[in-house]
């Protein structure tokens, strides 16, 4: 199978899909027990208000029609106007979702870059003193909650030890933000040549980041751990080691023939871990997509809500389809009869 083949197949599954998820995002709003009217009106509207408010949403029509205009607005790349600010919500979604890329890509990216090797280390000395040790800091970062982590290590960090910048933001606020190229304080900063606003925004990102990785790390280890010692207890690879191969051979056979699954659970682990990213987001006062759609879940701002949930679904069907991709690349034969 061509990878143009491949990715037709791929395309074809996926509009349903994601004309499954819009209408699963527009009926969670509408059964979510919250009137909007209400919200939009005040506490002092009278009922003809509210009517006119309801009939200016277009929430007196059926269902049906309200879906088919959602629909119609989503194709025409019309995700309405926050109902608390009167914002785009389109434009804010351009404008938050690199900031949260930012932090997700370097905390995954980290946090891959230690759990990756520590699990296959930690499966080849299997039930060593390394691999007690990985399951133990596996199963702490596990346990630990999120939110606990980020409060303390601004405690620990920037409050007792004053090695971290304050947790106000991308950027100190003595600074002027760089020209956006990318929407990345730290990339923007490199591009302009601003070395004072490059410091700075690697200083914030310090601590946000470490968060991140940690929680990522977890899972990464168990995982890649419990893929290599599968690997480790096939038949090719004892065959190897019956054959004498060397110990360095073997490893590199193991860590190939364990990269497709890897990479398959480090990419699940992206979109997994959009939520904690939001919590992240939220303690850091990161002012990304996190942060801006559960202000939006607070404030009962639907039209927000609606496009944070939808931005989310259609940024895991994406890292779906590119891992996808990568497993096609690496084992084609794999989707040959998929």
């Amino acid at each position: 199978m061509t990878l143009g083949r491949f990715l037709v197949r791929r395309l074809l599954l996926v509009v349903p899909l994601l004309v499954f998820i819009a209408f699963l995002n527009f009926m969670l709003v509408r059964i979510s027990g919250q009137d909007p009217t209400a919200l939009i009106a005040g506490p002092t509207a009278t009922g003809g208000e509210l009517a006119m408010v309801r009939a200016e949403l277009g929430l007196d029509r059926p269902l049906h029609e309200q879906f088919l205009v959602y629909i119609g607005n989503i194709l025409t790349w019309n995700l309405g106007q926050s109902w608390v600010n009167k914002r785009s919500v389109l434009n804010d979604i351009w404008l938050r979702l690199p900031i949260t890329l930012e932090l997700l890509f370097w905390g995954v990216g980290l946090g891959a870059l230690i759990g990756i090797p520590v699990g296959l280390r930690a499966a080849r000395h299997h039930d060593g003193r390394f691999d007690q040790l990985a399951r133990f800091l596996s199963l702490l970062g596990f346990s630990t909650p999120t939110y606990w982590l980020g409060l303390v290590m601004i405690l620990v960090f920037f409050y007792f030890l004053n090695w971290a910048p304050p947790a106000m933001g991308r950027i100190s606020l003595l600074m002027t933000a760089p020209p956006v190229v990318t929407g990345s304080y730290l990339l923007d900063g490199l591009i302009a040549q601003k070395w004072d606003v490059v410091q700075s925004a690697f200083a914030q990102l310090v601590l946000p980041v470490t968060a991140m990785a940690i929680v990522a790390a977890a899972p990464i280890i168990k995982q890649a751990r419990a893929i290599a010692l599968d690997v480790q207890g096939s038949e090719f690879v004892r065959s190897a080691q019956a054959a004498g191969l060397s110990g360095a051979v073997i490893r590199r056979m193991v860590a190939k023939n364990s990269a497709t699954p890897v990479i398959t659970f480090v990419g699940t682990e992206l979109t997994a871990l959009i939520g904690t990213a939001s919590v992240i987001e939220y303690i850091f006062s990161w002012g990304g997509l996190g942060q801006w759609g559960l202000q939006a879940i607070i404030q009962a701002d639907f039209m927000v809500v609606q496009g944070y949930v939808l931005t989310l679904a259609l940024f895991s069907v994406l890292v779906f389809l590119v891992i996808d991709v990568a497993v096609f690349l690496l084992e084609p034969r794999a989707e040959m009869h998929a």
